[in-house]
């Protein structure tokens, strides 16, 4: 089954592009909108709204596989690749991608996935957004040819021979409404929460006493709204390297402090993603190595998850290879083509690292309910409830797609 023909068009995201250097710099908000000049380059504001591309390979029987050019909310920095705006690069993908996919056959996935997500153009490889939107569409294609799942066709071409296909824990993430949305976690039963997006000074405090207090009204809260006594969500706290910063990435200091928020989140489980940003792939990956380890051998159960300089396939697999973090994210968008995602889970689960499979609150619809395929199966550790940050709505997209794919496919053997 060949591609006959390819058709772009803009599409929006559910959250926007952050300028996350002017943020961390102290940028002030005045409503929903952040005051000040931005520091990236591509930035005309500090937020402004999140675009994609969505691409549609109109296949020769007539059936439509969708992929969405979409990157991260912290577009261009820790070592991303830069803005992505639709009217930049719809021209781009007209005259270069476009005429390159016509007439390709979809004999399966992997193949063309990893042809697209290595290719170059004038010496360049593709922005990690088009990469990400191509092999998206070129799973659905090879699913909608072979009449199976984007789950299936993915086992087939892993080589992974688990039958069964059991749920996700799903991670949901709460913006900056970090009360008003923990309650909405509560009453949906998720299995980790909140995200919190703990991203300056003014949210951590300069002593780490207001994060302090979040998770202690976590705490009372879960144990005061739950409708039943075993529910026990997972606390997962992005700090974006606040807690680095405001100890001056002192180990022992650090790990102090570690010891009163576990004392604080008992009994919930705790972990801290993005602990320390040294400003580098290398420096980052040692201080999260050493910081793993130190907890490790003092026994303090908090647990570390990697993001920051943690972005490619080649670096995921060198932190995990480092045991930099008890847990790895495997931001979606920033690993180019999806193929890589499977990858990814795959080289965490051999090497007894979590595979967070998450992405971003900018990313669509159409991305999210292709990595939830991925997730499922590659059997993931936990994965991202995406895009926005109204909480109800990611949920809804993210179990919403797992539940339907568990159920298609567990119907095959009835």
């Amino acid at each position: 089954m060949k591609i006959k023909n390819v058709v772009l068009s803009k599409s929006y995201t559910g959250f926007y592009f952050d300028d996350q250097i002017a943020i961390k710099a102290g940028a002030k908000t005045d409503g929903f909108i952040y005051l000040g000049k931005p520091e990236l380059k591509g930035f005309s504001k500090i937020r402004v709204p999140g675009e994609a591309v969505s691409l549609q390979l109109i296949l020769e029987n007539g059936l439509v596989a969708t992929g969405d050019c979409a990157a991260v909310q912290y577009s261009g920095t820790d070592g991303r690749d830069p803005l992505f705006l639709a009217n930049e690069f719809i021209p781009f993908l007209e005259e270069k991608i476009r005429p390159l996919l016509i007439g390709e056959e979809i004999d399966g996935f992997r193949r063309l996935a990893e042809k697209y997500d290595q290719l170059t153009i004038d010496g360049k490889h593709l922005h990690t957004a088009i990469r990400y939107g191509i092999t998206q569409a070129l799973l659905k294609a090879a699913a909608l040819v072979e009449g199976v799942t984007m789950a299936e066709v993915i086992r087939n071409e892993y080589g992974i021979k688990d039958t069964k296909y059991q749920p996700i824990p799903v991670f949901a993430q709460s913006g900056d409404d970090r009360y008003t949305n923990v309650d909405k976690m509560i009453l949906k039963e998720v299995d980790v929460l909140p995200h919190a997006l703990i991203n300056n000074l003014q949210k951590i405090g300069k002593q780490g006493e207001t994060l302090l207090e979040y998770v202690c009204y976590l705490r009372e809260r879960i144990l005061k709204v739950r409708n039943r006594e075993d529910y026990q969500p997972v606390f997962h706290i992005d700090v974006y390297g606040m807690v680095g910063h405001i100890f001056d990435n002192n180990l022992d200091k650090i790990i102090d402090y570690f010891k009163k928020l576990k004392e604080a989140a008992h009994p919930f489980r705790l972990r801290i993603e993005g602990p320390v940003d040294a400003g580098g792939r290398e420096e980052t990956m040692l201080y999260l190595r050493d910081l793993t380890s130190r907890l490790h051998q003092e026994n303090i159960d908090v647990e570390i998850v990697a993001d920051e300089w943690c972005n490619s396939l080649e670096d995921i697999k060198y932190f995990a290879d480092n045991k930099a973090g008890d847990m790895l994210q495997i931001k979606t968008p920033d690993l180019g083509g999806v193929n890589n995602v499977a990858e990814a889970i795959i080289y965490c689960n051999e090497r007894g690292i979590g595979s967070y499979v998450g992405g971003t609150c900018n990313e669509t619809n159409v991305s999210t309910e292709i990595t939830t395929n991925i997730a499922l199966a590659c059997k993931a550790s936990q994965l991202l409830a995406k895009p926005g940050m109204g909480c109800d709505e990611a949920l809804m997209i993210v179990r919403n797609e797992m539940n339907r794919v568990i159920a298609l496919i567990n119907s095959k053997g009835n």
